[in-house]
């Protein structure tokens, strides 16, 4: 599927907006507003999103702006296959129906949907893409917002050992899928395996440790407060002493983002907990 098929494509699937998708005043639940939401690493258009987690984030999760962090869309996996079930145009429904509310997309390329970014600086109604951008909190601070790509060795040096990664994750999830399937039979919660691997394997704890340095030492020498990215599939907030650093993590496993409250607060949320678990000033 060439990029201006699936452009196509996402145009008519939103031309009309669903009747399941009630209005704030209609949903149940509680509704949360936030002054900032950051989302990353969705990938569309493969197995492993969970689309239909993120659509039901977005129904009660709402933000004036709403930072999209890189590989919201899965090219690669596209270019393999077809793969986009409901839920996945469910998700881009949700956006654009906020948009059509007033919220301000902003969507952040990364190396996943790295075909958008010839079309950077584009905006249409109240979405903008972009390769980066500046996030100014409550406080003034400003935060550097990039997918974070661009400090992976692998992906800009050698792009054929990052499929090769790419093809090993995706293996990966199918396992993890069924071996969770088993562990809700017998009544255990979600394990994921790639986030043991990440937090067992030593290399694997270096590369995330040496690309987040690298990421806040730019920020910090171009005079950023902090950055937001995303890339590692691995949330986390936390102060540096280059600057406050915050990565969204994904939507393939965790189900994570980071939000800045009303107040200044920067939080990272965890959706299966339905509540925030780590908090951090910014």
């Amino acid at each position: 599927m060439t990029d201006q098929q699936w452009m196509k494509m996402m145009a008519d699937e939103v031309a009309t907006e669903p009747a399941w998708m009630p209005t704030d005043e209609q949903a149940d639940g509680v509704h949360k507003y936030y002054r900032a939401l950051f989302i990353s690493d969705v990938h569309l258009g493969s197995k492993g999103c969970q689309a239909e987690a993120l659509a039901e984030f977005l129904k009660f999760h709402h933000a004036p702006v709403i930072y999209l962090v890189g590989d919201i869309v899965d090219g690669w996996r596209l270019k393999k296959r077809h793969f986009w079930p409901q839920s996945h145009t469910d998700v881009i429904r949700r956006l654009f129906t906020k948009a059509k509310r007033g919220s301000r997309i902003v969507y952040v390329t990364g190396n996943h949907d790295d075909f958008l970014r010839r079309y950077s600086g584009i905006h249409f109604g109240n979405i903008e893409l972009c390769d980066e951008v500046v996030h100014e909190t409550l406080s003034g601070q400003k935060l550097r917002v990039l997918h974070g790509d661009a400090y992976d060795g692998v992906v800009t040096c050698h792009k054929w050992l990052a499929l090769l990664g790419d093809w090993a994750y995706e293996s990966m999830l199918h396992v993890n899928r069924w071996y969770n399937k088993l562990r809700q039979y017998w009544g255990f919660g979600y394990w994921s395996l790639s986030a043991y691997l990440k937090h067992r394997v030593k290399r694997a704890v270096m590369y995330m440790h040496e690309y987040e340095h690298l990421l806040m030492r730019d920020a910090h020498k171009a005079g950023f407060d902090g950055v937001v990215c995303g890339h590692i599939h691995h949330a986390e907030i936390r102060q540096t002493d280059q600057g406050w650093y915050g990565n969204c993590g994904d939507w393939v496993e965790s189900c994570t983002a980071l939000v800045e409250h009303e107040d200044g607060r920067m939080d990272l949320l965890r959706y299966h907990a339905t509540v925030s678990t780590e908090s951090s000033s910014s």
